[in-house]
């Protein structure tokens, strides 16, 4: 039972809050990247599928735009206005003066939000509001939103799959925390929980997207939808050497699961299609760095998986661990393929899709 309780765990975690040297705002030049390789795709399709005549806003009423699982960077900040001056643009570019802006910035109750406001620039053009809660659940009023957007977010899962906690299933995930090279049960059961998960998101922003509203999403993904992330299948490994050191037991390793997933283009599809609240726009893989190029050094490596991922094992199995684990890791990393020969390890890529309401939703 208490194996079990573990895939409930992990749902409200967050990435390393801050600005020290293990902080997410200090180690996220990689999605930085992914960002900026989306404002070009945004801005065009703003310019081309925003519909001002639909949206029919009233005359003092702002336009209003979410960041759907923001975190705290400067990147949310980055997009935001990327959005709202193409909307300006669209505006300008049918002769009609651009209205107010009402922006809201969501992400897990525990995110960092005082330093996500503090970091917000003087003198911008929008009114800023923060949104806690998860976004598989409803977040606004019906009708509310006129764009959504989120980026480098939907991979996280609403939790562990139960059954790769259960010791007595086909699906128990013993000695690994992801899905890379694992039975397929286990895959499966991951599979099927990011499909119930992204059922979730779409009926719940169906609801409350208004009528012409647009959402762009920026989703990291892989070609071959069985492959795990390699870094953190290396991760898990360094916890087993801990295990057989003593320092952890091999219990608690094997409760600890990763809520990641990185879907394909044809899964999504799917899925999208399969849910029927949205029409796909358009989906096309993102020309963004590869990891490996945007984190050329060791060290710069080590931080970016720490500061996604120390809070999750912090919440495990305590903060006495944390530091070996990354000096293991970074020992490990260092003579892995991964870091050595990372063409071998570029499966991952990140898709942009652009979803509108399906006719009479």
């Amino acid at each position: 039972m208490e194996d079990k309780s573990q895939s409930i765990l992990y749902n409200s975690f967050v990435m390393n809050a801050g600005d020290g040297p293990n902080s997410y705002v200090q180690n996220s030049v990689y999605q930085r990247g992914i960002t900026d390789a989306a404002k070009v795709l945004v801005s065009e399709e703003i310019a081309n599928k925003l519909d001002i005549q639909e949206l029919s806003l009233a005359s003092s009423e702002p336009l209003r735009i979410a960041d759907l699982g923001c975190s705290y960077a400067s990147n949310t900040i980055v997009a935001i206005q990327n959005i709202i001056e193409s909307i300006e643009c669209k505006f300008q570019s049918h002769g009609v003066i651009s209205p107010e802006f009402q922006i809201f910035f969501n992400d897990q109750v525990t995110n960092d939000f005082n330093s996500l406001f503090a970091s917000l620039p003087v003198g911008r053009k929008y009114y800023a509001a923060g949104v806690p809660g998860s976004f598989y659940d409803r977040l606004f009023p019906k009708a509310s939103l006129h764009f959504v957007y989120s980026s480098s977010a939907l991979h996280w899962l609403s939790k562990v799959p139960e059954g790769v906690v259960d010791r007595t299933g086909p699906a128990w995930n013993k000695g690994r925390i992801h899905y890379r090279d694992a039975p397929k049960e286990v895959f499966e059961a991951y599979s099927d929980q990011f499909a119930k998960d992204m059922d979730s998101f779409l009926k719940a922003r169906v609801k409350e997207l208004a009528p012409g509203g647009l959402m762009a999403l920026v989703i990291p993904a892989s070609q071959d939808v069985a492959l795990g992330s390699s870094e953190v299948e290396l991760l898990g490994s360094c916890l087993m050497d801990m295990a057989k050191m003593g320092i952890v037991s091999e219990a608690k390793v094997d409760a600890f699961n990763v809520p990641s997933y990185f879907t394909s283009p044809k899964e999504l599809r799917q899925i999208i299609d399969g849910n029927g609240c949205f029409r796909i726009e358009r989906m096309e893989i993102l020309n963004s760095p590869n990891k490996d190029i945007a984190l050329p050094d060791l060290r710069q490596r080590v931080l970016f998986i720490r500061a996604v991922l120390e809070m999750l094992i912090e919440k495990h199995f305590g903060t006495e661990i944390i530091d070996q684990l990354f000096e293991i890791y970074t020992k490990k990393l260092s003579e892995s393929s991964i870091f050595l020969h990372p063409e071998s390890h570029r499966q991952r890529i990140i898709l942009f899709v652009l979803l509108k309401h399906r006719v009479n939703q």
